[in-house]
């Protein structure tokens, strides 16, 4: 079985000019040479392709492959990270991860705590903000969580991301709309403990790989997973696995998240637990990072007796059963 590899490398762009922050999303080589290994090691042919573009002139010049396996996220765009399953759809080529249904929804972090409030997931209430006039929409308590909507890796997210006053909601506000003009996302502070989640399979029939709890090592951090915190977090946080009561509560919800999404092979829901005690979905990503040093999804794993080929063989094995390739 021959497997097409698309990814964007952050040399890539840094190339082009993007800075650091812009192209935090994005993989090392060393990330595209693991997932590779792993994939030849189980027996697949495999076969680089590059980011979209690279896909793009690829397919135009007649190239097929008989399954995908996709990490692109993307750099324009609220559907930048569907822009791939979307090309794969129209060649009919399989592809592993989620559909572009999926992948645009869960981009947008607003739209997807609509969708699953309205399954009676709990959640953080909140307000999108797309210009300063909308802070007039704004009537929760204080203090306030502000990050921007459809970004990841912790990107705009700091140590002022939680406000305690009008004052300084309207500073990070104005700062975040300048850099992020897709929107920020408002959302009442949960106080409690942190947690993600890891899920492999399809839908109903995903499961969780293991979960573990973000302690925060020093105050500087103020209990934020910042863009900072991700890329220093073997200074900033220690991964441990929580106690078997939060632990199923947590993962419960997580997996309620997975089913009601729709979500696809593999990825991440990541949880906060609220003033009382009850765990909240804060957010989903269900195109999770796969580097097999600095990635949640596999350091996750592997405290739970996962390797990394195994995780590998597991997303391959969901996508190929869904799509009749077993």
């Amino acid at each position: 079985m021959i497997i097409g590899l698309t990814y964007d490398l952050r040399s890539d762009y840094r190339k082009e000019g993007y800075s650091e922050e812009e192209t935090a999303e994005f993989d090392r080589e060393s990330t595209v040479d693991a997932i590779e290994a792993a994939l030849q090691h189980l027996g697949y042919q495999t076969d680089r392709i590059g980011h979209v573009r690279h896909l793009i002139q690829r397919l135009a010049s007649g190239d097929r492959w008989d399954m995908v396996f996709n990490i692109c996220e993307g750099m324009h765009g609220i559907g930048r990270e569907a822009q791939v399953p979307a090309l794969l759809d129209v060649f009919q080529i399989p592809y592993t991860f989620s559909d572009p249904l999926v992948l645009s929804l869960t981009l947008h972090k607003g739209m997807t705590k609509r969708v699953v409030r309205d399954y009676g997931i709990p959640t953080a209430d909140f307000v999108i903000i797309e210009t300063m006039e909308d802070l007039s929409l704004v009537n929760m308590p204080f203090p306030l969580f502000v990050k921007p909507n459809a970004e990841g890796t912790g990107k705009g997210i700091n140590s002022l991301s939680r406000v305690n006053n009008r004052e300084e909601l309207e500073f990070i506000c104005n700062d975040l709309l300048s850099r992020y003009p897709s929107g920020l996302l408002v959302e009442e502070f949960l106080p409690g403990r942190e947690f993600t989640v890891g899920i492999l399979g399809t839908s109903s029939q995903g499961y969780s790989v293991g979960i573990m709890e973000i302690e925060y090592k020093s105050e500087d951090t103020k209990n934020i997973y910042s863009y900072e915190t991700k890329s220093d977090y073997l200074k900033a946080v220690a991964y441990t696995v929580p106690e078997q009561e939060i632990s199923e509560k947590c993962i419960a919800l997580a997996l309620k998240t997975w089913q009601v999404l729709g979500c696809r092979d593999g990825g991440r829901v990541d949880i906060r637990v609220d003033k009382s005690g009850v765990p909240n979905f804060i957010e989903i990503n269900p195109l999770a990072g796969l580097d097999k040093v600095h990635s949640d999804l596999p350091i996750l794993a592997y405290k739970h007796g996962y390797d990394f080929e195994r995780i590998i063989g597991e997303i391959m094995l969901s996508a190929r059963k869904r799509t009749g390739l077993l």
